[in-house]
């Protein structure tokens, strides 16, 4: 399971649409691991001024990498978090997690290319 839900989310969403603060809050506190590597990329981005900021450390642990699949691999977290902080969100591999300016499309392309994916491959990722 994603998302631990809690029940008034869970009866909001039966009778209707779920605002995007409530969601990103069952986000934040469902997946802890997730939200903190994403939002401390968001802070570095912002710092540094650059176009993009990316996680390249691996995770803790199985739960951590579990999380931030999830987290990418949904549409709908990937959408509500890249709102809720401005930005775009990319993926490589298990972890390798980047948050774009939204004007840095060239970067965003260049980082989402087979090219990128491959050149990113390291052997002891092959099993991640």
């Amino acid at each position: 399971m994603s998302l631990t839900v809690p029940n008034d989310l869970l009866d909001q969403a039966r009778t209707g649409e779920v605002e995007d603060a409530a969601f990103v809050a069952c986000v934040r506190e469902s997946l802890p691991y997730a939200w903190s590597v994403i939002s401390e990329l968001v802070q570095q981005r912002a710092r540094d001024g650059a176009e993009f900021a990316d996680n390249q450390v691996p995770p803790p642990s199985e739960e951590a990498r579990g999380q931030l699949l999830r987290c990418l691999a949904s549409d709908a977290m990937r959408g509500a978090l890249e709102r809720h902080f401005g930005v775009r969100l990319a993926f490589q591999n298990c972890h390798r997690v980047a948050v774009f300016d939204p004007a840095a499309t060239e970067a965003l392309s260049a980082f989402v290319t087979p090219r990128a994916q491959i050149l990113n491959q390291k052997p002891e990722l092959v099993d991640c």
